[in-house]
C-alpha cells in the first residue's frame, strides 16, 4: 500500500472520529434536555431548561454538517453506502432537527408554549432514536455487493439495533441530566440529579445488553476481542468506562456539580474507542475498509487543508461560546 495514502486515510479517519465525538458530546446534551423537558410538567421547569440550552445549542449541531461533508469528500464510497443504507433513519433525524429547532425558536413568540415546547422534545427524542438506530444498523452490519449497498429499506430495524438505541437515547439524557446539575440550582438541580442516576441505570442496562451481544452474534468481533494476542488492548475501553462509570457514580453521591458531566462524557469516549478498536480498518464494518472507500491522494491533502482552517476556528468559537455563557441559568431564553 502507498505509505501517503495509508497516512492520509489515518489522518482523515481521526478527523472523522473527533467530528463524530464532537458532535455526539455536544448535541447529545441538548438533544438530552429535549427528552427530558417532556416530563418537565410545569413550564417554569421547561423554562429552565430551555434557557439552558439558549445560547449554545445551534452551535452544537454546526458539527452534524462538518462530519457529513467530511465522510462525502474524504470517503465517497462509505459515504453512498451508508446514505442508502440507512436513508429512513437518517432522513428522518434531519427532518427531526429541522422540527426541533423550528419549535425552539417559535416558543420564544408563541402564546402557547407548551404546544411548542412538547414539538421541541419530541423531536429532540425522534433524532436521539434515529441516530441510535443507524448506530445499531451499522454496527449490525450492511450488505453490499460490488461496491453497492445490496440490502433493503428496512434492514436496519433489527432489536439489536433498537437496543442501540435505547442505550442512545438514555445516554443522551444523562448528558443532559448531568448538563442541568451544573447549570441549574436548587430544585431545579435536584431534580435533575435524580433523572441522572435514572438514566445512567437506563443506559448501563442497554450497554450491557448490546456489549454481551455483539460478540454472540458476531464471530468476527469476538476473534477480535478476545484474541490472546491483543485482549489486553481491546480490554482498556471497558476498563475505562468501567472507571468512568464508578467515578461518575462517586461524583453524584457527592453532589459534585461539574464531575457528573466530564465523567458521563468518559463514558461515552470509552465507547467511541471501543466502537473504532473493534471495526478498524473498516469504515462499513465488516464489508468496506476505510482505504477501499477513500477519495484520492490529492483530495484528501487538498481537504486537510481546509480543515485544518476550519476545526480550529470551530473549536475556538465553542470554547469562547461556553466560557461567555457559563454559569447558572434562570428565566426565560428569550429574555433580553
Amino acid at each position: 500500500m502507498d505509505p501517503l495514502h495509508f497516512f492520509l486515510v489515518n489522518v482523515w479517519l481521526c478527523f472523522i472520529g473527533l467530528f463524530l465525538v464532537l458532535y455526539v458530546v455536544l448535541d447529545g446534551f441538548d438533544l438530552g434536555i429535549g427528552v427530558l423537558s417532556l416530563f418537565a410538567g410545569r413550564e417554569e421547569r421547561r423554562e429552565i431548561m430551555m434557557a439552558s440550552l439558549g445560547s449554545v445549542w445551534d452551535a452544537n449541531e454546526s458539527w452534524l454538517v462538518v462530519l457529513g461533508g467530511a465522510l462525502f469528500g474524504a470517503f465517497p464510497l462509505a459515504y453512498a453506502i451508508i446514505l442508502n443504507a440507512l436513508y429512513l433513519p437518517l432522513v428522518t433525524m434531519l427532518f427531526a432537527l429541522i422540527f426541533r429547532a423550528v419549535a425552539f425558536e417559535f416558543r420564544v413568540h408563541a402564546r402557547n408554549k407548551r404546544g411548542w415546547g412538547l414539538a421541541f422534545g419530541l423531536g429532540s427524542l425522534m433524532a436521539a432514536v434515529c441516530q441510535g438506530f443507524t448506530l445499531g444498523g451499522l454496527i449490525g452490519g450492511v450488505a453490499v455487493e460490488n461496491g453497492q449497498f445490496a440490502g433493503g429499506a428496512l434492514e436496519w430495524l433489527t432489536p439489536f439495533s433498537a437496543f442501540a438505541a435505547l442505550g442512545v437515547v438514555f445516554g443522551y439524557v444523562l448528558l443532559g441530566a448531568t448538563y442541568l446539575i451544573l447549570k441549574t440550582e436548587g430544585p431545579h438541580q435536584a431534580r435533575a440529579r435524580k433523572q441522572a442516576w435514572l438514566a445512567f441505570a437506563l443506559m448501563l442496562a442497554a450497554a450491557a445488553i448490546v456489549s454481551i451481544w455483539t460478540p454472540l452474534r458476531f464471530p468476527v468481533i469476538a476473534q477480535r476481542w478476545f484474541a490472546a494476542e491483543t485482549f489486553y488492548l481491546f480490554a482498556v475501553p471497558p476498563l475505562f468506562a468501567l472507571l468512568c462509570s464508578a467515578m461518575l457514580a462517586r461524583a453524584l453521591i457527592r453532589r459534585q456539580e461539574s464531575a457528573p458531566l466530564l465523567w458521563s462524557i468518559g463514558i461515552f469516549l470509552a465507547s467511541a474507542l471501543g466502537l473504532a478498536a473493534s471495526f478498524y480498518p473498516y469504515i462499513v464494518p465488516r464489508a468496506v475498509t476505510a482505504f477501499d472507500a477513500a477519495a484520492d491522494n490529492l483530495t484528501l491533502a487538498f481537504m486537510m487543508v481546509g480543515i485544518g482552517l476550519l476545526v480550529p476556528t470551530m473549536l475556538v468559537y465553542n470554547a469562547y461560546q461556553y466560557l461567555v455563557f457559563r454559569g447558572k441559568v434562570s428565566g426565560s431564553y428569550g429574555e433580553g
